[in-house]
Formats: C-alpha cells, structure tokens, sequence
C-alpha cells in the first residue's frame, strides 16, 4: 500500500526534526496558522502532533472519537516531551506496519474514510509540517528525495482540488532552476526563499 509507505516517511520526516528541537526552542512562539489555540507555543505544536500520534492505533482500529473518548485529553508530553513524543511515535509506527486493509472505513473528526485516504491526509500534514517546523526555527533541513517523490504522486493530480478546499494556501513563484522539493514546496504553497526567523 503506497498510502502505508508515504505515511511511514512523513512520520520518520516529521520525528527527524521534532527530536532536533532544544528544550529552549519550546517555549518560543509558533505561528498561530498552525494551531486553533490561542498564543501558541512550539511545545503546543509538539503536543497536537503527539496527540495525532497518540490517535493512530485507534483510528485504524476503527472506533469513533466517541469510543475512544478523553483518553488522550490533558498533557501527553510530561517532563521530558521530546522523548515522551518519540515513545507515542514507536506506538503509531508499529501500528501502521501490521497488515491493515486499505479499503476499511476509519472515523474521522471530519467524516468517514477508507484507512488509505486516512493515511494519505495525515502524510501529508506531517510531511509539510516537518519542513515548516525546521524553516520555522532555522534548522538545515531538506525532505528525503524518496518522500518528495511519493509526494508528488498523491498531491499533483489533486492539488487544485485539495487547494479549493484550504488544505493548500495559493501557489508561491520558486526560482526557474528549482529542484523537486522547491518545486513541491512552491505548488503547496510552502516555500519561502529564507528562514522566518532570519
């Protein structure tokens, strides 16, 4: 399953750059674009995407948010959240690698979806997320080649779709000479020429 694959990259993408934020990088500001609370810090964003982990196993299990209930409410992060993030991401991996069934109906806050149309969605966030977080905070940072090109296959044929919905903002102009990533990043509409915090 593509979808399985795409996902286990993004993860792996996404986990590369949160286990290179310092515990000084938490406390700082994070766009308040990426999250609906208000004042958002980096640990914040830390924390939504470690409850997005936390929810992979019982998604693909198929139980409902009601089911489920507030099992993963309150601070998952504790004293240590780098590593209290790395433990909930084992969980998620080793969950997304049993053999799943890629047409079985998953539960979403947003609606009903086949498990490969769940995979894709959340790839995808974690995917942009890793590039915008290490942009964010001045990290060097580039998304693995193999990643870029899964990307790729899934977003092209949609993205003017998906981007009529608000899942991409408005296409940014990348340099003529541009490599795939740049050229991904610029048709999602996440390329910037230099880091925000420069």
């Amino acid at each position: 399953m593509e979808q399985r694959e795409l996902f286990l990259q993004s993860d792996a993408a996404l986990r590369s750059v949160i286990d290179r934020i310092t515990p000084e990088q938490l406390s700082l500001p994070a766009p308040a674009e990426w999250t609906s609370k208000e004042n958002p810090t980096i640990r914040d964003i830390l924390a939504a995407h470690a409850r997005d982990e936390a929810w992979v196993g019982d998604v693909l299990a198929g139980r409902t948010i009601e089911e489920v209930g507030d099992r993963f409410n309150g601070d998952l992060l504790g004293s240590d959240p780098i590593a209290s993030y790395d433990r909930i991401n084992d969980e998620a991996t080793a969950v997304v690698q049993q053999d799943l069934d890629p047409a079985a109906i998953v539960h979403l806050q947003y609606g009903d979806y086949p498990l490969a149309e769940y995979l894709q969605h959340t790839s995808i966030y974690r995917a942009f997320q890793a590039w915008s977080i290490a942009n964010y905070l001045g990290l060097e940072y580039a998304l693995p080649a193999s990643l870029v090109d899964l990307l790729w296959e899934q977003i092209l044929p949609q993205v003017d779709e998906w981007r009529q919905y608000g899942v991409f903002p408005p296409a940014v102009e990348v340099p003529a000479d541009a490599d795939k990533e740049t050229r991904l990043l610029g048709m999602t509409g996440f390329w910037k020429p230099t880091s925000i915090t420069d």
